[in-house]
C-alpha cells in the first residue's frame, strides 16, 4: 500500500482509557488476512507477524486473500505461506473490478524467482469472495476475526454476495453470524484521507456504512511513526529469507525509509491478536466517509473504534521489529 502522505490531521481527541472486552488478548484467534501485498511492503511485515503468532499457537490462519489483482499477487502470497510451512492456506484473488497497482520496486519479481511456491498465477485461485464464504460458513458462530490491510473491495463484494451452494445466507447475514471483529488498517483520525480507503472509495463507503460487526481501525497516523525493518536486514544470522530480501531491496529505494519502513499493516495484525491494552487506547464513535474518499469521525456514533498510541513508539517499534525477525519453525 502506497500510503500517500496528504492531509493535515488535527491532534485533538479524547482517548478511552483501558479497552473493551472484545479487544483484549485471546488464547487463540481464528483469522482471515486480506492484503494488497505489493507494491508497498509493510504487508510483508504483517504476514510475517501473522505466521509468527501462528507458530506460537496464538492464531489459526483460515485464509490469506488479496484485495488487489496485479499479475502475480497470488504467487507472492503463496511464497510467504510456503516459506512459513503453510503452503495450503486458501488464497483468493478478486475476479471483478479491483485495483491493479504495479510493483515499481520489483521485489515481487525477485522473491517469485528465488523462493518456492506452488501457485504460479492468479487464475489458479478462486474468487476472494468464494474463499470468504467457504471459510466463514465452516466456522463456529461469532469466532472469526478479519484483518484487512488493503482495499475494502472484497468486503464490499462479500456483503453484496447472494446465497449459494456454500451457504443459504446472504453475505451480510453470513458476516453477522460468523464474524467477531473486523480490524482495518484504514483511514486517518480524527480526519484525513488515506490510500486504502480512497483508492476504492465506493467499496469503502459501503463497508463502513453497512458492516454489521464492530470495526477496530488502525489509522495512518499509527503506523507512520513505527519504522521497522533495519534490524532485520542487518541481522547476519538470517539468510535465505524472502522477508529479509523484500526489506533489503526496498528500504534503500526511498529516502523516507532511511530509518525503516512505516509499519501500518503490522499494527493491524498486532492488535487483532494481542489486543489493544497496554499498547494502545481506543476512541469510540463512527467513521464517516466523504465523496472524495476522505474520512471524518462522528463521536456520537457506535461500533467503530480507532487506535491512539499509548505505549511509547520506540517500545512498540522494538516489539514489531523482533516479531519481523521470526524464522520458520523447523
Amino acid at each position: 500500500m502506497n500510503k500517500i502522505k496528504i492531509a493535515f490531521i488535527a491532534l485533538y481527541f479524547l482517548p478511552v482509557a483501558g479497552c473493551f472486552k472484545p479487544y483484549q488478548e485471546r488464547a487463540s484467534v481464528s483469522l482471515i488476512f486480506d492484503t494488497d501485498i505489493g507494491p508497498d511492503y509493510d504487508d510483508v511485515g504483517a504476514i510475517t507477524l501473522l505466521h509468527a503468532f501462528a507458530d506460537s499457537n496464538k492464531v489459526k490462519i483460515l485464509a490469506t486473500v488479496a484485495s488487489s489483482k496485479y499479475q502475480h499477487v497470488a504467487a507472492v502470497i503463496n511464497v510467504f505461506n510456503t516459506y512459513f510451512h503453510r503452503p495450503d492456506i486458501p488464497i483468493g484473488v478478486p475476479k471483478g473490478n479491483a485495483v491493479t497497482d504495479k510493483d515499481f520496486q520489483h521485489w515481487t519479481d525477485t522473491i517469485i524467482a528465488r523462493y518456492p511456491h506452488s501457485i504460479k498465477s492468479n487464475e489458479e485461485t478462486p474468487d476472494a469472495v468464494t474463499v470468504y464464504r467457504k471459510v466463514l460458513a465452516s466456522q463456529p458462530d461469532h469466532t472469526v476475526t478479519i484483518v484487512t490491510v488493503g482495499f475494502l473491495t472484497n468486503l464490499a463484494n462479500l456483503l453484496a454476495s447472494p446465497p449459494d451452494v456454500v451457504s443459504k445466507l446472504t453475505g451480510t447475514d453470513l458476516v453477522k453470524r460468523k464474524v467477531k471483529l473486523l480490524v482495518c488498517m484504514a483511514g486517518r483520525f480524527p480526519q484525513g484521507r488515506e490510500y486504502n480507503v480512497h483508492r476504492d472509495a465506493p467499496a469503502s463507503k459501503k463497508v463502513f456504512a453497512a458492516w454489521p460487526t464492530d470495526i477496530l481501525l488502525s489509522g495512518f497516523e499509527i503506523g507512520q511513526k513505527i519504522k521497522t525493518g533495519l534490524p532485520l536486514i542487518r541481522n547476519e544470522s538470517i539468510s535465505n529469507s524472502p522477508v529479509k530480501d523484500v526489506f533489503r531491496i526496498s528500504i534503500p529505494m526511498a529516502a523516507e525509509d532511511k530509518e525503516g519502513r512505516m509499519s501500518w499493516d503490522q499494527t493491524a495484525i498486532f492488535v487483532a491478536v494481542k489486543g489493544v491494552s497496554p499498547y494502545f487506547e481506543i476512541v469510540p464513535g463512527r467513521m464517516v466517509m466523504h465523496e472524495d474518499g476522505s474520512n471524518s469521525w462522528d463521536s456520537t456514533g457506535k461500533n467503530h473504534f480507532y487506535l491512539v498510541q499509548k505505549m511509547p513508539v520506540g517500545e512498540m517499534t522494538n516489539i514489531i521489529n523482533e516479531l519481523m525477525m521470526h524464522q520458520p519453525k523447523k
